[in-house]
């Protein structure tokens, strides 16, 4: 009997998108032999739609993916859609009718730890971190200081909120100016894949960055902009997990301030994705090491994409950010990564489901009542 995996993905985040892709990515990869792919999808504004609604947002390639029992059973967590959630779940994955859950959602309410809470009080396993490592891994000023923790070099960064900047504009741009200084790189500390994201080389290009990112995210955070290289590196497993070789898009058109949101994903034909990354040998080994390092420090679990800045000015490798559900789209680094490494985006996802399935029966041998013991 082949196991039914959930497979959750849209959400409500600026990523909903790439989320679909990523998704559609999964069902098309999985070992249809060995596992039953339900697809779940969350629309934009929090609904929760049925397997056979669900598909409508996949693209038709993969629509015959799925067996009439997962489009037309009660496989699925399915809510009251009149107001966006759900009204009930119980603990049990056969009332779930799904033995895993694969939450491909990137971003806020998804990525952040709130869907893997839900998860945990389903009682379902479920790949990817868990509430907390998700949580630290998404909130990039926390994640920061975790990674400060473990000794891990950094760029120079500053962070403010919303409300602070909404209430003294002038105040908040001269702190940051002064801390960071120009050109700086500006961001919502909560969200991937270049949303938001704008590069300013003077005050009034910080206004606006900080501006835009803030649509997307209470809390903002400002980096320096160095002359470096972006390197990335996959990490897999739980308590002993192993890093990827490195990879690294190389961006044909060099006028291009940063590789944002377009150039990922739309196709534009201006960067390319190497693996391996064109590093020494020693420096590869010390890009996996860090990684490794970076996944434990959020306690981390079943997958991780760990980006690094490597200086073209002193060769120094700062790491930048740790990604606890990175894109698993056709144009995504992390698949390419391990594939690079010997390991196909298929026996990938087998694996991410035993590590789920382990890190859930870990999770059972502790007690939840004193009288038990």
């Amino acid at each position: 009997m082949r196991i039914r995996v959930g497979v959750i993905f849209g959400g409500r985040s600026g990523e909903h998108e790439v989320s679909v892709r990523s998704a559609a990515a999964v069902i098309e990869n999985i070992n249809k032999e060995k596992y039953e792919p339900v697809p779940i999808a969350i629309t934009h504004g929090g609904a929760w739609l049925s397997p056979r609604s669900s598909i409508e947002l996949l693209p038709e390639h993969v629509h015959n993916a799925f067996s009439t029992e997962a489009l037309d059973g009660d496989f699925a967590l399915i809510g009251d859609t009149s107001y966006n959630g759900l009204t009930s779940l119980e603990p049990d994955t056969e009332s779930v009718g799904i033995d895993v859950a694969f939450p491909v959602l990137h971003g806020t309410f998804g990525e952040d730890g709130t869907i893997q809470g839900l998860l945990e009080m389903a009682g379902l396993p479920y790949v990817g971190c868990g509430v907390l490592a998700s949580s630290c891994g998404m909130d990039k000023v926390v994640m920061k200081s975790l990674f400060q923790k473990a000794g891990l070099p950094q760029c120079k960064y500053a962070w403010l909120l919303r409300r602070d900047f909404e209430t003294d504009p002038d105040a908040v741009i001269g702190r940051i100016s002064t801390e960071i200084g120009f050109p700086a790189f500006v961001k919502p500390a909560n969200l991937g894949s270049s949303v938001g994201v704008s590069r300013a080389e003077n005050l009034d290009e910080l206004s606006a960055a900080i501006e835009l990112a803030a649509r997307f995210d209470r809390k903002v955070i400002v980096e320096e902009a160095l002359k470096m290289r972006e390197i990335e590196c996959g990490v897999l497993g739980n308590d002993e997990p192993l890093a990827s070789r490195p990879g690294e898009y190389v961006i044909r058109d060099k006028s291009k301030a940063f590789l944002d949101y377009t150039e990922k994903y739309a196709g534009t034909g201006n960067n390319e994705f190497v693996v391996p990354a064109a590093v020494s040998a020693e420096l590869e080994a010390k890009i996996r090491e860090m990684s490794i390092t970076a996944f434990k420090a959020i306690d981390g679990s079943g997958l991780a994409r760990v980006d690094f800045f490597l200086r073209t000015d002193n060769g120094m490798l700062l790491i930048n950010e740790i990604n606890t559900m990175p894109g698993l789209t056709d144009a995504s680094g992390y698949p390419k990564m391990w594939a690079g490494s010997g390991v196909s985006f298929t026996e990938v996802i087998d694996q991410l489901v035993s590590l789920a399935i382990e890190r859930h029966a870990d999770r059972s041998r502790n007690l939840t009542s004193l009288q038990a013991a």
